[in-house]
């Protein structure tokens, strides 16, 4: 055989190992870019699973599960990727949630949900615009985490919400109106609204404040009793609420004529209003009874298979779920930070509570609210819906940037 053919065998030899390299190098990148779309959508969840908001963490977290097993079809999965939840714990503690938020951002997490204080979600928020990546609070409610940067939006109401959901007892109420609330950024929060809706309109609004440290609410609700209020306008969050609404019994503030409103909480505090049920005016920003719509048939079904019923904030999880899902599926298979930002600006949709929406401007997210009343039934109560109130009515000012 000459050389030359050797050399030709040579050449063809050495171009069919190099065809064959690049068809393997072309599998193997196609095996890397399968494996990188099977991976999961990592979502970070900082919430109470402890501290003084527990209860209210835990029903954000059933809520939260349902409302991905919702949204993506009883799969968990958004194109083709399944959606994971990492649950942190914060403790209702600010630094926690911040120390949490950073490890998550650390690890690569490009979405942070599930706030139920507001003192932790005013401090994660900037964390989370610093950073650039999505955050979604959950109950917490102070007016201030609308609008404070583009990366954060709510999946629950804000506090100017309550109020104008209780606009109507509050009105005609009488001149004097005293907000009895904790001092923290939710109470704090709800005096500011009181205080810009009916305050230096005919009404004179003060406030008693009751440090988060206490035990004894004695004084507290003597001070109420002694303020002449026309109207108490409380403001409670958390595990010490039965306590708080035994001291104002036990000081007579139901005894005369001084109206009292409140949002309504959770279930399991109903039994703890005994026989003054009757004499509170309830806000209710939910209750499973109220909302007439197919997402909340389908969740009281879901939940009634377990022989429980939604609460307070279930349906504040529940959004968050929808939310996340509906951002990843605008994202085109990555995250996008931007384009889910884009996504959920103007997004209208159905939950649990009705028909809501996330105001482009600011983020903050229109929805019904509701006014019941407590009726004795048994050993215990059953909300009766006074009114239904829909999300344009309960506007909340927009924040101008």
């Amino acid at each position: 055989m000459g050389r030359g053919r050797w050399s030709r065998l040579a050449l063809l030899a050495g171009v069919l190992a190099a065809l064959a390299g690049g068809a393997t190098a072309a599998a193997s990148v196609g095996r890397d870019a399968n494996h990188s779309a099977a991976a999961p959508w990592r979502v970070g969840v900082v919430y109470s699973r402890t501290g003084l908001l527990a209860a209210y963490g835990a029903e954000y977290a059933e809520g939260l599960k349902l409302g991905l097993d919702y949204a993506t079809n009883g799969t968990d999965q958004v194109a083709g990727r399944k959606v994971q939840l990492s649950l942190v714990d914060d403790g209702t503690d600010p630094t926690k949630a911040v120390s949490a938020a950073k490890d998550l951002i650390g690890q690569g997490y490009k979405i942070i949900i599930g706030s139920v204080s507001s003192g932790v979600a005013l401090q994660v928020a900037p964390i989370a615009d610093q950073n650039g990546i999505l955050y979604i609070s959950g109950p917490a409610a102070s007016d201030a985490i609308t609008g404070i940067n583009k990366h954060t939006f709510r999946s629950g109401r804000q506090t100017t919400e309550d109020v104008l959901a209780a606009n109507s007892f509050l009105q005609g109420a009488g001149k004097k109106i005293v907000v009895f609330a904790q001092d923290s950024a939710f109470g704090n929060g709800n005096f500011a609204a009181v205080n810009a809706l009916l305050g230096g309109k005919g009404h004179k609004v003060s406030k008693i404040a009751v440090p988060l440290s206490a035990n004894d609410f004695t004084p507290f609700a003597q001070q109420a009793k002694d303020s002449g209020a026309d109207l108490i306008y409380v403001a409670w969050a958390g595990s010490t609420a039965p306590a708080m609404w035994k001291a104002l019994q036990q000081q007579g503030v139901f005894s005369g004529n001084t109206k009292v409103v409140t949002g309504l909480a959770e279930k399991a505090t109903w039994p703890t209003f005994g026989p003054v049920a009757s004499n509170i005016d309830f806000l209710a920003h939910y209750v499973w009874t109220a909302p007439k719509n197919k997402v909340n048939d389908w969740l009281v079904a879901k939940m009634k298979q377990r022989n429980q019923t939604p609460d307070l904030f279930t349906p504040d999880g529940f959004v968050a779920a929808q939310m996340v899902v509906h951002a990843l599926q605008a994202a085109n298979g990555d995250q996008n930070v931007d384009k889910m930002i884009s996504s959920l600006e103007g997004w209208k949709f159905t939950g649990p509570k009705g028909p809501e929406y996330v105001r482009p401007e600011d983020h903050a997210l229109l929805q019904p609210m509701f006014q019941v009343k407590l009726k004795a039934q048994g050993s215990g109560f059953v909300p009766v819906v006074l009114k239904r109130i829909s999300p344009g009515n309960v506007v909340p000012p927009l924040v101008k940037k």
